[in-house]
């Protein structure tokens, strides 16, 4: 069983594409050949309807009292991620300056505020759908589930790098821009207290106490545990997380309470290369 004490106060179990398209643009064919000449001067009459698109759902002006995101609980009645275990490379985040409103749809209701910070890490999701004028954003504190925010005021970041873990080969494959730089055998939850498939991401490092982590700093994930009553209370509100152990007899077993257990030399690694925001795939 795996206990990682973060700080503050926090528990752990363990070229981009912007198609942008003309509205109202509109494709002439002419046969000279076949057509008398016009003058000159005629003016082109274009239909103003032709080729242009819908103007894409506004905003609801979010309620003030919204409940806000926080460490331990996520936002309830979020849509479920589309596409929860797709390996597809996610190559942008959202990084919010301020207080953003969740919306279930876009054009829908808001929600929940997701704020710049959570628990002392900085907030950057991964975009993993657009419609126009809106982005759908991974929410950290629940899993599998996705946010609309409007797409006005703010610029995507970049993204480069993605972990996917298989949980029946008990492996974890760290990717950059679609090429492996590194596998390796880890260990995973048990059945009682499974590591949690689906899409989430790296919100950030904290620390851990302990020598079976070997001393370094966990990868914080925005998953959270799948049945939190199982857990001792201590750890019922925590996430799931990615960090090193000293025990190399775990790597290739079902053992943890959720977490993904690494060999402290890919910990390493990991912790010098990999971002907040990274996405983390995990398959059955």
């Amino acid at each position: 069983m795996s206990t990682i004490r973060s700080r503050p106060y926090l528990w752990i179990l363990a070229v981009v594409a912007l198609v942008a398209g003309l509205g109202g643009a509109v494709l002439l064919n002419r046969d000279d050949d076949a057509q008398p000449a016009r003058p000159a001067v005629e003016p082109v009459v274009a239909d103003a309807g032709a080729g242009t698109r819908p103007a894409p759902p506004k905003a609801r002006k979010p309620p003030a009292d919204l409940p806000v995101v926080a460490y331990a609980k996520g936002p309830d009645g979020l849509p479920d991620d589309p596409a929860p275990v797709s390996v597809v490379v996610i190559t942008e985040a959202m990084r919010p300056t301020a207080k953003t409103a969740l919306y279930d749809a876009p054009g829908g209701e808001p929600l929940a505020f997701l704020p710049p910070r959570i628990s002392g890490l900085p907030t950057v999701v991964p975009i993993v759908a657009r419609e126009e004028g809106w982005a759908a954003v991974l929410v950290p504190a629940t899993n599998r589930k996705v946010g609309w925010v409007p797409t006005a005021g703010w610029r995507p970041e970049p993204l480069r790098d993605q972990l996917v873990v298989n949980l029946a080969e008990r492996r974890l494959i760290w990717l950059r821009g679609g090429e492996e730089q590194g596998r390796w055998t880890v260990a995973i939850g048990t059945k009682r207290t499974p590591t949690p498939t689906g899409r989430t991401y790296v919100m950030g490092r904290t620390g851990t106490s302990g020598s079976a982590f070997a001393g370094l700093d966990a990868l914080v994930l925005g998953s959270v545990p799948e049945e939190p009553e199982k857990l001792s209370a201590a750890l019922r509100g925590a996430h799931t997380g990615i960090h090193a152990w000293s025990n190399s007899a775990v790597f290739g077993r079902s053992v943890s309470n959720g977490c993904v257990r690494m060999p402290a030399k890919a910990q390493r690694k990991l912790l010098d290369q990999v971002d907040p925001g990274t996405p983390v795939i995990v398959t059955a």
